[in-house]
């Protein structure tokens, strides 16, 4: 996560929460979690304020969240009754070992050389079979807006960069949020063992 980013969600954790908590994107979740079995084990990359791990949580999933804000986790753990791991991206440490990763307007902030990296980490974090979740501002910009780093995505970048990371795109489509952003969402998942 770039400084600028960090010191964003760090600066005022408990407004973001708040401003993002009542977010729906439980049609998102349900469209994530039908590639799942129940009671998956799901990571929650870049968890926020803890609202997704909340809902998996709910549907008896086990969630591992994490974030790479020190803010963003406080306020996490706080909603969850839990310990939230700080982790950066670039520093997933996980292998084989969750059937979903969720990373929910998460790698946006990552820089645009940075992301088939991540995705290559998110495939060995997988099982084999196991399914991803990803989104971005759909677009071409890379830069500072709104007090953060950004990379929006197209889809042609975004299902490149997947396969090439050992994660097929296998559901991809486009919706808007109430404010007109246009959003990049797809489901990738692992199809052969090892990262």
């Amino acid at each position: 996560m770039e400084h600028v980013t960090r010191a964003f969600y760090d600066g005022d954790p408990e407004g973001y929460s708040e401003s993002t908590f009542g977010n729906d994107v439980s049609d998102i979740r349900r469209r994530f979690l039908s590639r799942l079995d129940p009671g998956a084990r799901i990571l929650d990359l870049g968890c926020g304020s803890g609202r997704d791990t909340l809902a998996f949580r709910e549907t008896g999933c086990e969630v591992v969240p994490v974030d790479g804000s020190e803010g963003m986790c406080r306020v996490a753990s706080s909603n969850l009754g839990s310990e939230v791991r700080r982790l950066d991206f670039l520093e997933l440490d996980y292998e084989d070992e969750f059937d979903g990763v969720w990373a929910c307007a998460s790698l946006l902030h990552l820089k645009a050389d940075q992301i088939p990296v991540v995705l290559g980490l998110i495939c060995r974090a997988l099982r084999k079979g196991g399914a991803a979740y990803v989104s971005f501002k759909e677009g071409t910009f890379e830069g500072i807006r709104d007090g953060r780093w950004y990379t929006d995505m197209t889809v042609d970048g975004l299902v490149r960069m997947a396969g090439d990371a050992g994660l097929p795109a296998e559901d991809v489509w486009l919706n808007s949020d109430s404010r007109g952003t246009v959003w990049l969402n797809a489901v990738l998942v692992k199809v052969r063992s090892g990262s």
